[in-house]
């Protein structure tokens, strides 16, 4: 089955399940949907950056300081959260990602989601899927700050990480 084919919830502006369309209907009729972001942390605080592979269906080849993806369908967030992280960095027996909160995401263009924020620490070496990530490293916050305006990042993420700044 390719990620095009993943069955997928579709949701209302109050995050209730309204219906099921495959990941590849779901994005060409711009329904709105969840997703996981994943805030990864190393033994000494710094966040897992990626840039993301050239194939992704969604902001290919962007920069993103989350890790993350769809949440399938009857998936809770917490599920889809460990699930993501430990697909995306190659590891297993990762804590469980603590919740910090949720949003809805809107483009204004067509793109929405519904988008629940986590962090964890990963003391393990990493080993991210060729598939999904081009390059990575563990930055400072100071780092990341810089590079904002200086690399091209996925419009959710740079949300979710302006709303976890504020906080």
């Amino acid at each position: 089955m390719s990620a095009a084919d993943e069955i997928l919830d579709i949701v209302d502006e109050n995050d209730q399940v309204i219906g099921q369309a495959p990941r590849g209907e779901v994005y060409a009729r711009g329904m709105r949907h969840r997703a996981v972001f994943v805030l990864v942390r190393d033994g000494e605080g710094r966040i897992f950056v990626h840039r993301r592979t050239a194939t992704k269906l969604v902001f290919p080849s962007l920069y993103d300081m989350f890790v993350g993806g769809v949440v399938g369908a009857g998936e809770s967030y917490d599920g889809a959260a460990l699930r993501e992280a430990e697909e995306e960095l190659g590891v297993s027996g990762l804590p469980r990602p603590v919740p910090l909160f949720k949003f809805l995401y809107d483009d204004g263009g067509g793109r929405s989601w519904w988008s629940a924020v986590y962090e964890v620490r990963c003391e393990v070496a990493v080993d991210p899927q060729v598939e999904e990530v081009a390059w990575y490293g563990f930055l400072s916050e100071e780092e990341l700050s810089r590079r904002l305006g200086e690399w091209a990042w996925v419009p959710d993420g740079v949300a979710a990480w302006e709303r976890l700044r504020a906080r």
